[in-house]
């Protein structure tokens, strides 16, 4: 499962990709990503929002995550 970081959540993960290969350690819902996702990192806590694309797909917490899957990690944007 590879998790990619865009934004200020790569900046606060220090890298743009990471991969869960342990089936074991592997989250099996968003929700249990984030968790995890939190632990390891706690500045992303800070966000004020944190979307969640599986597979290219805007995903909610309760969205089951399988070894294959692709998920991004959006930060809050801003613009003008």
């Amino acid at each position: 499962m590879n998790v990619l970081f865009f934004g200020i959540a790569k900046d606060i993960v220090g890298s743009s990709q990471i991969t869960f290969s342990d089936e074991f350690k592997k989250p099996n819902s968003v929700a249990q990503l984030k968790a995890q996702l939190m632990i390891f990192y706690p500045e992303l806590s800070k966000l004020t929002s944190l979307a969640v694309a599986v597979n290219s797909e805007y995903a909610e917490d309760d969205v089951s995550l399988t070894v294959d899957d692709e998920i991004a990690i959006i930060p809050p944007v801003s613009g003008g």
